[in-house]
């Protein structure tokens, strides 16, 4: 009797192959033409406060069963729709999910107008107020901060610096406190080899494209690996719009303000003020110490831009009595990005918060 089973997977294989190809030539051929690539930022929300280009938002929800807010807090290099990145694959949407009160602070893009803001301004004037315009909004006596990245750093410094209410809470995720392990650009900075001066340019900022760039130098085949899983995947509608709305968010760098730029070289790069507990802002010392509110340090074991060494020692410099590190399977994006994020990384960071938010009240 002849098997005729090996024949049929490979007409299956071959047919199911060019059903592929099919999708991909018309995948291929909207995602380079930039037809329908994926929407970000898409859960309903409104404006509750602004300051010259600084925004905050209130996210609308009919769930809303905690009575603390979660204040977030972007890095100033990148979008903050990192947050609310695509229906699905949504920071925001999980937090609303669990029934929290949410806000975001945007920064916006920076010109000639904010090339002089430093750290002063972001962490002892606009947080301060976004934080008292937060609790105003909502009702609240208290708040959670919540910082991504540089946001992190922003957030410990104005929590160190104005410490007590109305912050109740702390949380930081992918937030170096040893700013010599973050990358070749810090070191080139650290040892001299370069000057923020170098990277400044005309307006008083550092220019989207540097920003790129020194990410870049982390991963220099990383384009390449990811061009390669794209057109595996390009039959993948689902796998091309997470691609899309990943590489997007990943290019779409902004400008750095060049007084922070030379604040932060000096300050936390050459000088490791925050770890060596020498920080000081508006000529006052900032002391992690002083941080004694609930406090959560989220590390990325697979991050490569603010690597677990660079992140690691935070934990131990802050007072608080109710502190821990929570460290997660992931890396410096997909620890918001993609299915691992959904299932698991995002949850996990949101079960912290409902916990530290105490009992539940009725639905608004």
């Amino acid at each position: 009797m002849t098997d005729t089973s090996t024949g049929f997977d490979f007409v299956a294989n071959m047919q199911r192959e060019m059903e592929r190809n099919i999708l991909r030539a018309r995948n291929g051929i909207k995602h380079f033409a930039g037809i329908d690539h994926a929407k970000t930022g898409q859960s309903p929300k409104d404006v509750v406060w602004q300051r010259d280009k600084v925004t905050l938002y209130r996210y609308r929800s009919d769930q809303r069963v905690y009575k603390p807010p979660v204040l977030l807090v972007m890095s100033l290099v990148s979008r903050s729709y990192i947050f609310d990145l695509r229906p699905g694959s949504s920071f925001v949407e999980v937090l609303l999910g669990r029934g929290l009160d949410v806000y975001m602070l945007d920064w916006g893009v920076p010109d000639r107008l904010e090339a002089g803001n430093t750290l002063e301004t972001y962490c002892d004037e606009y947080l301060p107020r976004a934080a008292a315009a937060v609790v105003k909004d909502s009702g609240a006596k208290d708040l959670t901060v919540f910082g991504y990245c540089f946001g992190g750093v922003m957030a410990l410094l104005y929590v160190a610096g104005h410490p007590g209410p109305p912050v109740r809470n702390l949380a930081v995720m992918a937030t170096p406190i040893d700013f010599r392990k973050t990358g070749p650009m810090s070191k080139l900075m650290f040892e001299g080899r370069m000057e923020p001066d170098d990277i400044i340019d005309h307006t008083g900022n550092v220019p989207a494209e540097a920003m790129r760039n020194s990410f870049s130098l982390l991963k220099p085949t990383q384009d390449l690996v990811g061009y390669a899983n794209l057109w595996q995947n390009l039959w993948n509608d689902e796998f091309v719009e997470a691609y899309q709305t990943m590489t997007k968010w990943g290019q779409d760098q902004i400008p750095f303000p060049g007084a922070t730029m030379r604040q932060t070289v000096q300050l936390l790069n050459r000088e490791n003020a925050l770890l060596n507990d020498t920080m000081r802002l508006g000529g006052r010392p900032i002391h992690l110490s002083d941080i004694s509110c609930p406090f959560l340090s989220i590390l990325a074991e697979n991050d490569h831009i603010t690597p677990p060494e660079s992140v690691g020692p935070l934990v131990d410099l802050i007072g608080s009595e109710d502190k821990g590190e929570m460290r997660l399977k992931a890396g410096h994006v997909g620890i918001m990005v993609g299915k691992n994020a959904s299932k698991n990384t995002m949850p996990a960071m949101a079960k912290w918060l409902v916990e530290h938010s105490g009992p539940r009240i009725e639905a608004e």
